[in-house]
């Protein structure tokens, strides 16, 4: 892919004085005029590349961008490969294997970035996701729009958007986009798509926001509550609510303050904890909770 040629590029030249074109052409197996137009393109990025010719020649990073060339140390492009080793966990595929080799340089310095950190990106069903990784890619690159049905807790629709960002947080995949159904930039999960496809309508021309994580955003509709689970529900906190305090209390339970980002997924969410959770305040919280539970009870 040419992104990935690109990231090489950059980095061999972050790396060393200057390289020839024909090495650079070599390492990627393209074309001497392809790598000329991955120059331009890394010109027009921002990254200001020069080129001497004749012998001892070949293209480099200018000089009064050398501030910038030693941003990435051997220990910093560790962490990149590692994450690039990573994305195979997704994609099923050695390709981003391939592209660490080539960034690596065989510089003894480097080491192997997959001897001590490991990172699986990969779900259950890695088949499943990783097609939906590539038609969104395909879009992207393609400048085009894809469809799907999207099925959240307000109910089911059918989606059409402009992709712009595959995003892996919060454990989990997701896609950014321009929705045209609410008019807006919106994030969806990639796990709740079904039926997506590429389509052919091409993108519009907008001018895109830059995207920032809302994760510490709340929502119009949050709840915030106080929750007491059992000790023996102690690990699964530890991995739910990882920044807050889980000190026992003299009953060997865990007292907990929750803030939720609506009261239906927050009871959902308390239910599957069964007898081990029982949500202490606010009052009119834990008498709805008790309502659902009479509901469901009432079915049995």
């Amino acid at each position: 892919m040419k992104l990935n040629r690109l990231i090489g590029i950059i980095s061999i030249l972050l790396q060393k004085d200057r390289v020839t074109v024909k090495e650079l052409a070599e390492k990627f197996e393209v074309s001497y005029r392809t790598v000329l137009r991955d120059i331009e393109a890394i010109n027009m990025a921002g990254i200001p590349i020069a080129a001497d010719r004749g012998k001892g020649g070949g293209v480099y990073i200018m000089e009064n961008y050398k501030i910038d060339r030693t941003v990435l140390s051997s220990e910093e492009m560790q962490f990149i490969l590692t994450g690039l080793q990573s994305l195979d966990s997704v994609s099923g595929s050695s390709s981003y294997r391939q592209l660490m080799e080539k960034l690596s340089l065989n510089s003894a310095d480097m080491g192997k970035s997959d001897d001590t950190i490991l990172i699986d990106l990969s779900g259950w069903d890695k088949t499943g996701l990783s097609e939906k990784i590539d038609i969104i890619k395909a879009a992207m690159e393609k400048s085009r729009t894809i469809s799907f049905s999207y099925y959240a807790p307000s109910g089911n629709t059918v989606r059409e958007i402009e992709p712009y960002h595959l995003i892996f947080q919060w454990s989990g995949w997701y896609v950014w986009g321009y929705c045209l159904l609410r008019k807006d930039y919106r994030m969806f999960k990639l796990s709740r798509l079904a039926d997506l496809r590429l389509t052919d309508k091409a993108r519009e021309k907008r001018s895109v926001p830059e995207y920032v994580s809302n994760k510490f955003d709340y929502t119009p509709n949050e709840v915030k509550a106080t929750v007491r689970f059992h000790n023996s529900v102690k690990w699964r906190l530890a991995d739910e609510f990882e920044n807050q305090s889980l000190n026992n209390d003299e009953n060997e339970y865990i007292t907990v303050t929750l803030t939720w980002s609506d009261a239906e997924s927050f009871y959902q969410h308390i239910s599957t904890f069964g007898d081990k959770a029982e949500i202490i305040a606010p009052k009119e919280y834990r008498e709805e909770f008790k309502r659902i539970i009479k509901n469901i009870y009432d079915k049995y």
